[in-house]
């Protein structure tokens, strides 16, 4: 083994619990199984404390009138037991984290907290899971001929959020100087949340269009047959895909 592969071995055991449990790592014994432990449970602390600060941002701001501050569930007892099956940056242990936060901020302070506790865990969630660091493609690497267009898909932790509050309208207002929380209108709002090939998150209110995409592209529809099935326009249809395609909610499958 080189000292570049060793050194994936080590990061791979800091950063995945199931594996550093695992006898294929323990039979190697390239370190203290104690030592490891604890650096990749501190490495943890600090890798979702950066992210529940950053993405339950507004339960922070709220925390003057909750008093629950989102990274005390850090030393939690259920954090402690999800650290025996956490993998850093995996989706599976973003939403467990997010969820465990959820149920600690969870309160009657505010109206609309319910939804806006969704809408954060859903930031958290979705900006998790494998992404692109680096794109090595080029434009002169395309055919000169375009091939057809293959049929779109949902990408996989896009979600779309159905909200009782106009949640976009108050949460600059959260972030600013206040004495009492502002108030947010009570008026059916839907979000979609994706995320781009390189883990930039973004959110969009969500159409009708929007919607009825999200529901049918399933990688097996054409774009003709979605846009029957949505009941859209050719330009309709394509405006629609490239908005969603922009934020990263929908890709162009290739088959198998």
């Amino acid at each position: 083994m080189n000292d570049r592969a060793l050194q994936d071995e080590v990061i791979r055991a800091l950063a995945d619990a199931p594996y550093r449990a695992s006898a294929e790592w323990r039979e190697r014994g390239l370190a203290d199984a104690g030592r490891v432990e604890r650096f990749a449970r501190f490495l943890a602390r600090h890798f979702y404390h950066e992210r529940i600060v950053h993405f339950f941002k507004y339960s922070r701001a709220l925390a003057r009138v909750t008093a629950r501050w989102p990274e005390a569930v850090l030393r939690q007892p259920g954090f402690d037991a999800l650290l025996a099956t956490a993998v850093l940056g995996e989706r599976a242990t973003a939403h467990a984290v997010a969820r465990l936060v959820t149920a600690y901020v969870a309160g009657e302070e505010v109206p609309y907290h319910e939804d806006l506790l969704r809408y954060q865990e859903a930031m958290m969630v979705v900006e998790a899971g494998p992404r692109v660091w680096r794109d090595t493609r080029r434009d002169d690497d395309r055919p000169a001929v375009a091939p057809p267009q293959p049929p779109p898909e949902l990408v996989e932790g896009t979600e779309l959020l159905e909200l009782e509050y106009d949640l976009p309208t108050v949460l600059p207002k959260l972030l600013q100087p206040w004495t009492t929380p502002p108030e947010a209108p009570r008026r059916e709002t839907r979000l979609i949340v994706a995320r781009s090939r390189h883990g930039r998150v973004a959110v969009a209110r969500a159409s009708d269009a929007i919607a009825s995409v999200v529901r049918f592209a399933d990688g097996a529809r054409t774009v003709d047959d979605l846009a029957r099935e949505a009941g859209l326009r050719p330009g309709e249809i394509a405006a629609t895909l490239r908005d969603l395609t922009e934020i990263g909610a929908v890709r162009f499958s290739t088959g198998s």
